[in-house]
């Protein structure tokens, strides 16, 4: 599942465990708890850190909880749009500290934080869509366009499917900055985190005009037709 931390103004959420933290209705329902909590006790400026244990940031949906049934894919696209709504919304500065490979809608939620560190000495950033022969949900392309200014670096995610280390992901401006290990990852995030709460923005006007930035996500959130469409034909996708 996932802990949350208090440090001064500076909340740190951590997947924790060392599996591939797969995004099952129990993952997004604790992720999104976590938020939750972090919105209702926020008084004064102040950041969320996310980030996790082991081996991976997150290799995304839960491939194995998910494919014997529509209904269930259904449920965790909803359970992620709704997460990654709350996170566009919060009224706060997010930072990702990506411990390692982030896949897929890992790789997703890492995108939906404001900034994104990542370690440097293992992990790597990667779409599989190509590869496993899916049709990306509209929402996803949207999301990474907004938060990824190079229509070359765009194509290389999308449409090769490359799979990105940080340094890679830093000079194709997929990233803020890496690290030389996750600790020095976590411990970078933690000063930007301070950073920003020393500017003392107002939550409320921060979170609204994210909202403006990501208009368009948020209205291509309303819908997943690369689940809903499959599932209302009655076609189980073997991947997501």
């Amino acid at each position: 599942m996932c802990t949350l931390e208090k440090r001064g103004n500076i909340y740190i959420l951590t997947l924790t465990g060392d599996d591939d933290h797969r995004l099952n209705p129990t993952l997004l329902d604790s992720i999104s708890a976590a938020v939750h909590r972090v919105r209702s006790e926020t008084t004064t400026p102040s950041a969320l850190i996310t980030t996790a244990h082991g081996k991976y940031f997150s290799n995304g949906y839960d491939l194995a909880w998910s494919q014997s049934d529509p209904d269930r894919h259904i449920l965790m696209s909803t359970k992620l749009r709704l997460l990654v709504r709350d996170l566009i919304s919060l009224p706060m500065p997010t930072i990702a500290a990506v411990s390692g490979h982030a896949a897929a809608g890992g790789f997703i939620l890492a995108q939906a934080h404001d900034y994104v560190l990542m370690r440097k000495d293992r992990g790597f950033l990667y779409m599989s869509e190509m590869d496993i022969k899916l049709v990306m949900p509209d929402w996803f392309v949207k999301l990474l366009k907004n938060k990824i200014g190079s229509p070359a670096a765009i194509r290389d995610v999308l449409l090769r499917a490359d799979k990105v280390t940080a340094e890679v992901a830093v000079t194709k401006g997929i990233i803020h900055s890496a690290h030389d290990s996750a600790e020095e990852t976590v411990k970078a995030a933690v000063r930007l985190a301070e950073e920003l709460v020393m500017r003392k923005w107002d939550g409320q006007v921060y979170g609204c005009n994210r909202k403006v930035v990501f208009a368009d996500v948020l209205a291509a959130m309303n819908f997943d037709e690369t689940v809903e469409d499959v599932a209302g034909a009655n076609i189980i996708p073997s991947r997501i």
